[in-house]
């Protein structure tokens, strides 16, 4: 065989197991939630975007509280952008960004990649692309839902919004909608039928608004505990480097947007949602998806190669013991954050991306027998 076919052939096969790994949602898991996000990023979408990464967190932080039947949820979480002129037109102006994935430095990182250009909104092929290419898990008790936000008419493009619309609940996937502007020009422009043809929900926001955060006497030290959780994660593999710098970089974005934005992606790094065992060893030990024995010496950290096997399992054990013991005291100031949030709580926040998919997400949970605290 060519040495260029065996090259394509272990290209494909690297990205058979990736892909495999990335969409492995609905594999002996239960409670599952699944939320995929369509966004336009069309010129005047700057607002929505900047909203969407500094909520991202806050959004995955209500859902890690959720439980049903008493067993926490399992969240992943894929991305979409539509109606930019920077897309392809054959594509219909559509890009999927990340499939559904736990791995949600990913989705952060992609966010603040986002440019807004154009453009060109064509729901109805987004929607129709993200019921297709995304692997659904076929549980018809498990929530599946899709939020598309924008604001031209949801007719555009040549996919047919509503077939797409139909073709999802069918499926069991919900669509919910919202639209940035006026709740009547978002009706009149069929964003409402869109949702109502999916069993789902219409709302409209202003994306433009300004988020209001709320300083906590427990912000510093939740940081600091934040800081010291990344300490706790040990790289392997060949790019295990290359993801512990994303994490990092992550932490930086989230605080240059607002402190308190670095203070929710702490909290969300303290809750079980927070995976990373595709690079971190603490997480792939936990979840049984390496052994530690059978490591190459390449693919181990500078500090591990001389180490015996034994030193290797009792080095990743007692990070682990750290980062439970950290995790415990991010979660229970996060409490007392929260009882402190509640109690200064600011009015007119309710005409926002999280505000409005938080108040979707929890009705349409509650119908799944999902709890919220």
């Amino acid at each position: 065989m060519k040495q260029s076919s065996i090259i394509l052939l272990s290209f494909m096969l690297f990205f058979t197991i990736l892909s495999d790994k990335v969409l492995s949602n609905a594999r002996g898991e239960s409670n599952i939630v699944q939320l995929a996000i369509l966004l336009d990023t069309s010129n005047s979408m700057d607002g929505l975007i900047d909203q969407a990464k500094s909520q991202l967190w806050k959004i995955v932080n209500e859902m890690s509280r959720s439980k049903k039947e008493g067993e926490s949820i399992n969240l992943y979480v894929a991305l979409y952008e539509y109606g930019n002129d920077n897309l392809s037109a054959k594509e219909g102006f559509v890009r999927l960004i990340t499939p559904l994935t736990n791995d949600l430095d990913k989705i952060s990182e992609e966010l603040f990649n986002l440019q807004t250009n154009g453009g060109s909104e064509y729901c109805g092929t987004v929607i129709s692309e993200a019921v297709k290419d995304l692997k659904w898990t076929e549980d018809t008790e498990e929530l599946k839902l899709i939020f598309i936000a924008g604001n031209e008419p949801f007719t555009q493009g040549n996919t047919d919004y509503k077939i797409a619309c139909r073709d999802a609940i069918s499926k069991g996937i919900i669509i919910n909608t919202i639209y940035c502007g006026s709740y009547d020009e978002g009706v009149q422009t069929n964003w409402k039928d869109g949702a109502d043809l999916a069993d789902g929900k219409y709302i409209n926001i202003d994306q433009n608004q300004e988020i209001v955060h709320i300083a906590t006497p427990y912000d510093d030290e939740l940081v600091l505990l934040g800081q010291k959780l990344n300490d706790t994660y040990i790289a392997y593999g060949y790019y295990g480097d290359e993801y512990k710098k994303r994490q990092v970089e992550q932490d930086m974005n989230a605080g240059n947007l607002a402190p308190e934005v670095l203070v929710e992606r702490t909290v969300t790094k303290g809750s079980r949602q927070y995976k990373n065992e595709s690079w971190d060893l603490v997480d792939a030990d936990k979840e049984g998806s390496v052994k530690i024995e059978e490591l190459e010496e390449a693919e181990l950290p500078e500090e591990m190669k001389d180490m015996t096997i034994e030193e290797r399992k009792e080095y990743v054990q007692e990070k682990a013991k750290v980062r439970e013991q950290i995790q415990n005291e991010i979660n229970e100031l996060d409490k007392q954050r929260r009882d402190y949030i509640t109690d200064q709580s600011a009015e007119g926040q309710d005409n926002t991306l999280d505000a409005a998919m938080l108040k979707i997400i929890r009705e349409q949970a509650a119908e799944k027998n999902y709890e919220f605290e």
